[in-house]
């Protein structure tokens, strides 16, 4: 009985060590260099990309004609714009950063509720407090395009049958 217990004691010692050693050895390595001027420049252009698409995707939605978008696309990109500039300052506290924020949320887009509708202005409001849901109408162009495609096939059989 003694020398059970005492295996048993051996074996869980050392299947708890060999866990932590096996904890200790990372299979990723971590990388310790800075990044390059390159590796800046091509996140940068990523991001810019990123918020363009974004930027259309939501545009997508919107009601307003072309003209409209145009300006409700150019007020975007600058508040965006400001917006990482104030991530970017340095404020003495928190209040003082939300402060901005809101601030600008309030200020940036007053011009724009004459120029567009009502409900144009709520979905830039949402849009703004981060209710924009891209998901959704990445859905809805995928949808049209699969209808695009299947109406295009339609046609294209019954061309070749006349």
């Amino acid at each position: 009985m003694k020398k059970t217990v005492l295996v048993l004691f051996a074996l869980f010692f050392a299947f708890n060590v060999f866990g932590q050693r096996q904890r200790n050895t990372n299979p990723i390595p971590q990388t310790t260099r800075e990044p390059t001027d390159l590796d800046i420049a091509r996140q940068k252009h990523q991001i810019q990309e990123r918020k363009d698409e974004y930027i259309a995707n939501f545009i997508t939605t919107l009601e307003a004609d072309d003209f409209q978008k145009q300006i409700i696309k150019q007020h975007l990109n600058t508040f965006y714009d400001a917006r990482i500039e104030l991530s970017q300052t340095n404020f003495e506290h928190s209040l003082n950063q939300k402060a901005a924020y809101k601030n600008l949320e309030e200020t940036h887009f007053i011009e724009l509720e004459d120029l567009i509708s009502e409900g144009d202005m709520t979905k830039i409001k949402d849009l703004m407090s981060g209710k924009f849901d891209e998901k959704e109408v990445n859905k809805k162009k995928k949808k049209k395009k699969k209808k695009k495609k299947k109406n295009k096939e339609e046609e294209d059989s019954e061309n070749n049958k006349g």
